[in-house]
């Protein structure tokens, strides 16, 4: 799956003017990168069932003493059969960017612990609870 992910690069012409070698902002492209120098930090996988369902249930809110906004911060995931369980490794995560993009929104850390298989650490963002994402 991996190296799906790493490709498609981009062609000569779609890339940028960083000041890096064009074989290197190539090579550095793809969604997901593979390189013996240079490699993803981060990552993103979407898993649907094949009833192409995903499902999400609360598990936990948090409201804030700031704003009131309540946000469901801990959560399960179930994919199929698998399911992981996402907790937040603190719970005042909220971000007030009011000022700037109009809206409230929650994002941070999380702790993954799947059933059965693997866990791991991860990045939750939850917009929308404090009302209407103005974009």
């Amino acid at each position: 799956m991996l190296e799906q992910l790493a490709q498609p690069q981009a062609d000569a012409a779609a890339l940028s003017a960083t000041g890096v070698s064009p074989d290197w902002e190539r090579r550095r492209s793809s969604a997901f990168i593979i390189d013996a120098s240079y490699g993803t930090r981060c990552s993103t996988v979407l898993a649907i069932g094949r009833d192409g369902a995903v499902r999400f249930a609360v598990r936990r809110t948090w409201r804030s003493p700031r704003t009131g906004v309540v946000y469901p911060v801990a959560m399960a995931v179930r994919v199929g059969g698998r399911e992981w369980t996402l907790e937040p490794l603190m719970d005042d995560q909220e971000l007030d960017a009011r000022a700037s993009t109009g809206t409230l929104y929650w994002e941070g850390a999380v702790r993954v612990r799947g059933d059965p298989g693997p866990g791991g650490r991860g990045y939750l963002e939850l917009t929308g609870y404090g009302g209407r994402v103005p974009y």
